[in-house]
């Protein structure tokens, strides 16, 4: 029998019971399908966390205080945040922006929007934060100098108090205080499971600490290096500087807990060392999240294991008549195995389909990115489930003593 006669009764085998064929595409259509999707899922999450880290900067780094009490003399200050500025100690620092964060509630015109983030900077802050101005300007020096209230909004905070309206040159109250809408920055991609970036207001240091904050200690320092090459060159420049001003030895390593002996009371986030941590952490998820989905494809496997069992005890008679009439082992064990893998190819196609449409949908807040490997391996595992888990009943079909077949009730 040729292999075009073996996969004609195969298929005919899988007809005979639609309904029963239907079931076993099914466990497999939804293991593919989960195997694609939630590997896709991992995928589109870590690009959304990649996107967020990126849109930081990958060439910057940012100094936070881990020092209780803010008055303390480790405390980040102003003067601090400048000493790092300077081309005989830090020649691969390009930018420093010392930063201070609070909470308020913004309101305009009777509308109320409480802000995640209301940092007060230096103008510097626009471009190593990759924060760039869509509409109106930044601040400038002169503004800081002189303190002046004006604010620069994200996206989010203008569209909640001034809707459709223009906000550049209207009027916001923070904390008491009038600022004046300067300008609007560009919207940034949010990742799921993390803050709004779009909202947030930057306004000048001076004028945030004289209404908000008080002159005492930054919450932060942000670095920005002269490229993303330069990046530890720089860190370790900035460290160096930093536990001169502290007074602290020259191994304190800044290891983000503020206690211990030899601890800095400092923590150092390199953004390309974060980029490189997060990706392989996502990485890790991404598996682990198609390990749990492969768990769907044994039991579609279990499946067809089942149901072909059932197929050979139905069909035993026929398998007399076959082998009675001359059909040798090989080709009943290859119809029964052509009819399992069948089965699995085709619940198979159907779970790729339906995972390519799912991709299309938001799932849990995030976009899901198809992984073209995932699509491969989840095809190839199929047709091996079917291979495997249709051999116990094709070698059981197989070895039906004719005999014995055609007496079956």
């Amino acid at each position: 029998m040729s292999l075009l006669e073996i996969l004609r009764f195969a298929g005919r085998g899988v007809a005979a019971n639609k309904l029963r064929s239907a079931l076993t595409m099914l466990g497999i259509l939804i293991g593919v399908a989960a195997v694609i999707l939630l590997v896709a899922v991992g995928n589109g999450s870590a690009q959304a966390v990649n996107r967020s880290i990126e849109a930081l900067g990958t060439n910057t780094i940012t100094v936070s205080s881990t020092a209780r009490g803010g008055t303390t003399p480790s405390a980040l200050t102003v003067d601090i945040a400048q000493s790092l500025h300077d081309p005989a100690l830090a020649p691969d620092v390009r930018a420093v922006s010392p930063v201070v964060n609070t909470a308020p509630t913004m309101t305009h015109a009777g509308t109320e929007h409480p802000v995640a983030q209301f940092l007060g900077t230096h103008p510097t802050y626009f471009g190593s934060s990759n924060s760039p101005v869509a509409a109106g300007a930044a601040f400038t020096e002169q503004d800081v100098t002189q303190g002046r209230r004006v604010v620069v909004l994200g996206r989010t905070v203008a569209t909640e108090l001034f809707a459709d309206t223009d906000p550049v040159g209207q009027q916001v109250t923070v904390g008491g205080a009038l600022f004046t809408v300067v300008g609007v920055l560009a919207e940034k991609s949010s990742a799921s499971g993390f803050s709004d970036p779009n909202d947030v207001a930057v306004a000048p240091l001076t004028a945030v600490q004289q209404t908000l904050t008080g002159y005492g200690p930054v919450t932060s320092i942000l670095v920005e290096a002269t490229g993303p090459d330069r990046v530890n060159a720089a860190q370790q420049q900035v460290t160096q500087i930093l536990n001169q001003r502290l007074k602290l030895p020259a191994g304190a390593a800044a290891t983000g807990r503020g206690g211990g002996a030899g601890a800095a009371p400092y923590r150092i986030q390199n953004a390309a060392q974060l980029l490189a941590t997060r990706t392989e952490t996502a990485q890790t998820f991404t598996v682990l999240l198609g390990a749990v989905a492969g768990i769907s494809l044994l039991v579609g496997g279990i499946g067809i294991t089942n149901i072909m069992l059932v197929t050979v005890t139905e069909r035993t008679r026929e398998i007399g008549i076959r082998k009675a009439l001359g059909a040798p082992r090989r080709t009943i064990l290859t119809q029964f195995l052509a009819e399992a893998t069948m089965l699995s190819v085709l619940g198979g196609g159907l779970g790729v389909a339906a995972a390519l449409i799912g991709s299309r949908f938001t799932i849990v807040g995030v976009q899901p990115v198809i992984v073209p490997s995932s699509v491969a391996l989840a095809l190839g595992v199929s047709v091996a489930i079917g291979l495997f888990f249709g051999s116990v009943p094709a070698s059981r079909a197989a070895g039906l003593r004719p005999i014995d077949a055609l007496r079956y009730e």
